[in-house]
């Protein structure tokens, strides 16, 4: 089995020893993307803008890979706080289109940089 990493300028670097994706056998492993603005490396403090740029972080990475919502599979959402899972769900539901990738979403304790969101995916490279 061989694997390439997949890397977009327009989405945050990795903030630790990973890859923003990994390409392998025919699918797509994107890492957990942040509300992190690629171009000032800022996170806005509201879940709304969060959720907002970690889907443009995970479509930039998607793209680079030459695919984009329609390959997704499955996705995973963490929040911090569960009682923002509607307005999550909304944003979340006019990126991806149908058939819907399937999903897990969990609350925990803490994300990364404090983030409020965290959504990474699988997808099926065409």
């Amino acid at each position: 089995m061989s694997k390439e990493a997949i890397e977009s300028d327009l989405a945050p670097a990795a903030i630790g020893p990973y890859s923003q994706a990994v390409a392998a056998n025919g699918f797509l492993f994107v890492s957990g993307q942040l509300g992190i603005d690629a171009s000032t490396g800022e996170m806005p403090d509201g879940v709304v803008e969060q959720t907002k740029l970690a889907l443009k972080n995970l479509d930039a990475i998607l793209r680079e890979a030459g695919c984009g919502p329609e390959c997704v599979l499955k996705t995973t959402v963490l929040l911090d706080d569960m009682g923002n899972f509607g307005v999550v769900n909304e944003l979340y539901g006019q990126y991806f289109v149908r058939p819907y990738p399937a999903r897990a979403c969990f609350a925990v304790k803490q994300l990364p940089k404090n983030a409020k969101v965290e959504i990474e995916c699988i997808a099926m490279l065409e």
